[in-house]
């Protein structure tokens, strides 16, 4: 086997995270087609398939599996080692990583950052959007935002925007088809709309008075996603949508929508930036917890 450099082992890695030639391409600044090729070249070399690639996913084969688990903590290792010199700058400089589920995104950690990059104009954010939890270290981010009661216990988590409280909502026209429920099992009386998370799992709805905790699982003949279609589709009338109290806010307020069982929705801790404890913690992260503690964003 020819000898294979660390250079050669960059396009291996984006796409390895990425999963995608377009997204691993723009990230090393290159084209998908010279990518291609550069994992083409690689996977001879080696004499092992790294991918399967179809037309419509690329996942890893066994070897290339074998290969991430060793090479990835290398790397971060040789970026913690770069990210040192950030120390003898006055600011520090470089890439933050962070993957966020949509709702996190919108509602707290958008403006967060809106705010952190007007006083910290060396450093760059990317924010990938997924509602899936994903392994932080082998797909390469900084942090995550989710939350709070699903960071797995061995990661570090701050407050990251205030308390959060759901809402389950209609539109006005709806309810003049429908009765207003006036207990969570009422719901099974009503078309709802259906929130689908990517294990495929649909998720049950929650609720709490006085210290009764009832799952809900919720019949109706739409299922979406996400929670901004969810929204969208109780502004259409196509049913009872459970959401976030912040995201519907503004609805409630212009009455285009009703909000039911206010009493059965209790708040809960809200979001939270998390991240894996690793002996050197880089620059821009640090910069970046650091901020949301001092601004109060945590609060």
């Amino acid at each position: 086997m020819r000898t294979i450099s660390p250079s050669d082992l960059s396009p291996f890695l984006a796409l390895a995270r990425h999963r995608s030639f377009r997204r691993a391409a723009d990230e090393i600044g290159c084209t998908p087609s010279a990518l291609s090729h550069a994992l083409k070249a690689l996977e001879e070399r080696l004499d092992l398939r790294l991918f399967n690639r179809t037309t419509r996913s690329v996942a890893l084969t066994e070897a290339g599996e074998r290969l991430l688990v060793r090479v990835a903590p290398a790397f971060r290792d040789i970026e913690d080692a770069l990210d040192d010199l950030n120390e003898l700058r006055g600011t520090p400089i470089g890439r933050l990583r962070l993957n966020a589920a949509r709702a996190s995104a919108k509602m707290v950690l958008l403006p967060v950052v809106a705010r952190f990059l007007e006083t910290h104009p060396k450093i760059s954010i990317e924010i990938v959007v997924d509602n899936d939890l994903v392994d932080m270290v082998s797909e390469g981010f900084d942090a995550g935002i989710r939350f709070g009661e699903v960071i797995a216990q061995d990661m570090i988590a701050i407050p990251i925007g205030p308390r959060q409280r759901t809402a389950i909502v209609a539109s006005a026209a709806f309810f003049e088809r429908y009765a207003q429920p006036t207990t969570p099992d009422h719901l099974h009386d009503l078309p709802c709309i259906g929130l689908r998370f990517g294990s495929g799992r649909l998720y049950a709805w929650e609720f709490e008075r006085g210290g009764v905790e009832l799952s809900v699982e919720v019949d109706g003949a739409l299922v979406v996603d996400d929670q901004d279609m969810m929204v969208d589709a109780a502004l259409l009338g196509a049913g009872v949508a459970y959401t976030f109290e912040d995201q519907v806010r503004t609805h409630l307020e212009q009455q285009r929508l009703v909000r039911v069982l206010e009493d059965w929705c209790p708040y809960y801790s809200g979001f939270y930036i998390y991240y894996p404890s690793r002996r050197q913690m880089p620059a821009t992260l640090r910069a970046f917890v650091d901020f949301v503690k001092a601004s109060g964003s945590g609060s």
